[in-house]
């Protein structure tokens, strides 16, 4: 996925930023009834049904983001996946609430299976993974994992093993670079 405006270089931090203030106003107060429709409407939604809401318009104009198909793609997978989180827990990521305990909350078959799939199927695995993980996550890197899902060289995949197993990624995971994510 190339970046909002081609000539910046992508910004980890601003981006998760606003993906985590987008869910945190749309999405994390579920006590509000506006809310909690929203959410239950993207949990429940197709693509052209996410494509359909407001917020999720205001989702793509907050990132600054045309609508090319690998931006399109990357709003999809965050407006169709994020709803399902319930609760901001940002010491731990997915991959890592997915490995932890004794059995592990998902088998490390059914965790190969989820960094295999993609389109709808990816959706419907971060979905079930979710609820494994008791519906809580680090939303900002939840959000900024699924625009980079598809990026080259399967950096979020790889570090997503690492971080199920509870072991360190290899720097040369973690580290980000524009030129790779920018096509995600």
């Amino acid at each position: 996925m190339s970046t909002p405006n081609s000539s910046t270089e992508f910004d980890k931090k601003a981006t998760d930023a606003i993906i985590f203030g987008w869910w945190k106003q749309y999405i994390g107060p579920r006590e509000l009834a506006g809310v909690r429709a929203l959410a239950a409407r993207l949990n429940r939604a197709d693509s052209i049904d996410a494509l359909s809401e407001p917020a999720v318009h205001e989702l793509m104009h907050r990132l600054d983001w045309q609508p090319t198909t690998g931006h399109v793609q990357a709003l999809l997978r965050l407006a169709r996946v994020l709803p399902t989180v319930r609760e901001h827990t940002p010491q731990t990521s997915l991959a890592q609430r997915l490995g932890a305990g004794e059995p592990p909350a998902m088998s490390s078959l059914r965790f190969q299976s989820l960094l295999r799939a993609d389109g709808d199927d990816l959706i419907t695995a971060l979905r079930r993974a979710l609820l494994l993980a008791d519906r809580c996550c680090n939303v900002a890197a939840l959000g900024h994992d699924l625009v980079c899902w598809n990026a080259p060289g399967d950096r979020v995949r790889t570090r997503w093993c690492f971080e199920y197993f509870g072991a360190m990624a290899p720097t040369s995971v973690t580290e980000t670079s524009s030129s790779e994510e920018e096509t995600a």
